[in-house]
């Protein structure tokens, strides 16, 4: 490897702000703010927005879906089997 040209991979702390959930990794990506990690150190944090904590995928949790009045609304805008034929 060449030296110089690679960026700096230093352990950082990725921070779910919905759920709270902490991934202390390793990462380049560079933050201004800092947290203490569960190793008593200071680490560098990144706030994401979804993670493995709170994503429905990952949680099995399904989002409700309305489907009352879909099929009016499609007969109203193309009318039905029985009209076309």
């Amino acid at each position: 490897m060449r030296h110089g040209i690679h960026p700096v991979s230093r352990p950082v702390v990725f921070r779910d702000r919905a759920s709270g959930f902490r991934l202390l990794t390793r990462s380049t990506v560079a933050s201004r703010h800092t947290v203490e990690g569960e190793d008593g150190l200071t680490h560098p944090v990144v706030d994401v927005e979804t993670s493995p904590a709170g994503h429905p995928f990952h949680t099995g949790a399904s989002r409700p879906v309305d489907t009352e009045g879909r099929v009016e609304r499609f007969e109203r805008r193309h009318g039905t089997a029985a009209a076309r034929r």
